[in-house]
């Protein structure tokens, strides 16, 4: 067993240096309403600091993997400039690169892609340039943390020229995802793209098995079965819907357990963490459960850090209100460049540069950077846009029906502030920013 993995590892090591990650980052991530008006879901903001895609780019990194592609298309602009900015460190010198691969209609001059399969398709000659041997499909809009070698090692034991990546979710969440069932082998017998009904694993009848979006290739494999589905008429010309479930049925595919690569917070010794922060609720209850004592993911690990595109910022600053009173600040994230005058801050997590004045009371509360809160306000459960200026005496999430009616308040009660709304508030009720004086110009924040 010992010797086992030894070879297992001593393999693992050469054939990592043989894998292209792709990373596909052009999804809109409607569900995240107006977050997405502006910017594609990879590039959306998270945790303080990071934006969505940084997790997916930092598990390549710190797996070993370092020939990296990301596929954009749906309003990349920002995604683009924060990967420009933040991930130019590797070296092409060293068989190192990041390649950016925007949609350009490379196949013909009428689609830009169709689907996940199809952005990948459309960008095979330039994957094949590079040799590899292995192609890691990634989702560029998930939070976790994952070792992409152990999932390596996993496939080359395997013997199957597919692996997807499976993880435990309840059966009643269970319809959003494609779902799976395996053997007592590992392989992948039946394979359902978001079903109505999903499949009960054995013995676990509130459990279903479902696919993380991440999958594993052996390259010629790959490039066949791509050709493949595009001479198809009647593929939608996706991983999920069409591509996969041809392989499950030929007995090809296989399914590697998350809990065998998923890096933990060491004080977590049990579960393992993956988020789809598709929706409004899970974006906010992922970025607050960063502010617990303990939580779930581990952003803090030096072992496992996670890299991002940051400004060169002052340290976070806490002072007195105008009496000269303090504030309470209580399992909050506040980052870099932040300013908070005497106010009480209760579980929220604040990002670069927010400035909070006196006497605000603000719990449950995602701030996104540049925001500005004027004095006396009080909000709970909500997340407020970048470069959003708050007026003075403002309530947010106390009434919904008074919220919805410049708002927009999701299914869990979480209230949504972005500029344009703010700036239907001002015209229905000037009153409230009269007094505001004008701040002093800045960076634009993307």
């Amino acid at each position: 067993m010992e010797q086992d993995r030894v070879i297992n590892m001593k393999d693992a090591r050469f054939a990592i240096r043989q894998t292209m990650a792709l990373i596909l980052a052009g999804g809109r991530g409607s569900r995240l309403r107006q977050l997405t008006d502006r910017r594609a879901k990879p590039a959306v903001y998270f945790g303080g600091k990071f934006r969505i895609i940084d997790f997916a780019l930092s598990n390549c990194i710190n797996s070993g993997v370092r020939r990296i592609g990301v596929v954009t298309q749906y309003k990349s602009h920002s995604l683009l400039r924060h990967i420009q900015e933040g991930w130019s460190f590797l070296q092409n010198q060293m068989n190192e690169f990041i390649d950016l691969m925007p949609a350009q209609q490379r196949i013909d001059d009428v689609h830009w892609y169709q689907g996940t399969a199809d952005a990948v398709y459309q960008n095979v000659d330039i994957i094949r340039e590079y040799g590899s041997k292995y192609i890691l499909i990634l989702s560029g809009d998930h939070i976790y943390k994952m070792d992409y070698a152990l999932m390596l090692i996993d496939h080359i034991k395997s013997g199957c020229p597919l692996s997807v990546a499976c993880v435990e979710v309840p059966r009643s969440e269970a319809s959003a995802y494609g779902c799976m069932e395996i053997d007592d082998g590992g392989r992948i017998v039946s394979f359902m793209e978001k079903p109505a009904d999903p499949p009960a694993m054995p013995g676990k009848p509130d459990s279903t098995l479902v696919s993380m979006g991440i999958y594993l290739f052996n390259a010629d494999y790959l490039y066949q079965q791509l050709k493949l589905d595009q001479e198809d008429d009647e593929s939608s010309r996706d991983f999920g819907n069409d591509v996969i479930p041809k392989i499950v049925r030929s007995g090809n595919a296989h399914a590697h357990n998350f809990e065998l690569s998923c890096v933990r917070n060491p004080e977590k010794t049990k579960g393992s963490y993956w988020r789809d922060v598709g929706s409004i609720d899970s974006f906010w209850a992922a970025n607050l459960d960063l502010a617990a004592v303990i939580p779930e993911l581990d952003i803090y690990d030096r072992l496992w850090p996670i890299w991002t595109s940051q400004r060169q910022l002052p340290p976070a600053k806490f002072v007195q209100d105008f009496e000269g009173k303090h504030g309470i600040n209580v399992n909050s994230v506040v980052s870099a460049g932040c300013i908070i005058s005497g106010s009480e801050i209760y579980n929220s997590v604040l990002f670069n540069s927010v400035r909070i004045h006196s006497k605000n009371h603000l719990e449950g509360v995602v701030i996104f950077p540049n925001a500005v809160i004027h004095r006396f306000c009080r909000i709970k459960n909500a997340i407020i846009e970048k470069n959003c200026i708050i007026p003075p005496h403002y309530e947010i999430g106390y009434d919904r029906k008074k919220d919805e009616e410049f708002f927009y308040v999701s299914e869990g009660g979480v209230t949504v502030v972005t500029r344009r709304m703010l700036s239907k508030l001002q015209v229905a009720r000037p009153e409230l920013f009269e007094h505001i004086p004008p701040r002093a110009p800045d960076r634009p924040l993307y």
